[in-house]
């Protein structure tokens, strides 16, 4: 038991101050926090029941509305619609004999330990970005994408996010 604790406690803080890349070997340079392979898969976002029941978001959080089937960002205090169209379509039943667990969180970057930003996944570096995964033509080459999924367009050069229906492209 003692030796599960000091190798568990060792994986948590070496990855609590690491660079992470998920789907390859190492990030693409050290202004990366989080980076993913390129294998034709997006990110799938949290699904909450609505936007309105989230509490304590910050600027800058992503997440899926089950409400009214929409990817939407926080930006200066109020949530903006990235789906455009409402006509998504979501399953929820992987997730409805879950329980949530409130406090699950995983910090990457600097001082992760004493993070108190409320999230799932918080990037936390000051000084290094989170790179969208990497799809030429998603809507074309990701087989049976999840509501609440985004990945980089990198033939359009866009942003997409799935609502369970329809891609919509967001130009950075």
């Amino acid at each position: 038991m003692k030796k599960t604790v000091i190798i568990i406690s060792l994986l948590a803080a070496t990855f609590g101050y690491a660079q992470v890349a998920i789907g390859k070997t190492s990030v693409s340079n050290s202004s990366v926090s989080l980076e993913f392979g390129n294998a034709n898969r997006g990110i799938v976002l949290p699904w909450v029941t609505s936007a309105a029941a989230v509490t304590g978001a910050v600027d800058g959080t992503f997440i899926y509305d089950i409400s009214d089937k929409k990817v939407k960002y926080r930006n200066n205090g109020a949530w903006v619609d990235l789906s455009v169209d409402a006509t998504g379509v979501v399953d929820t039943t992987l997730q409805d004999s879950k329980t949530e667990q409130p406090n699950a969180k995983v910090v990457i970057g600097s001082n992760a330990s004493s993070d108190t930003t409320p999230g799932i996944l918080v990037l936390k570096d000051t000084d290094k970005v989170f790179i969208l995964p990497k799809v030429a033509s998603p809507h074309l080459n990701i087989v049976n994408p999840a509501a609440g999924m985004m990945a980089y367009d990198t033939v359009k050069k866009q942003i997409a996010v799935f609502n369970g229906t329809v891609w919509s492209f967001w130009k950075p």
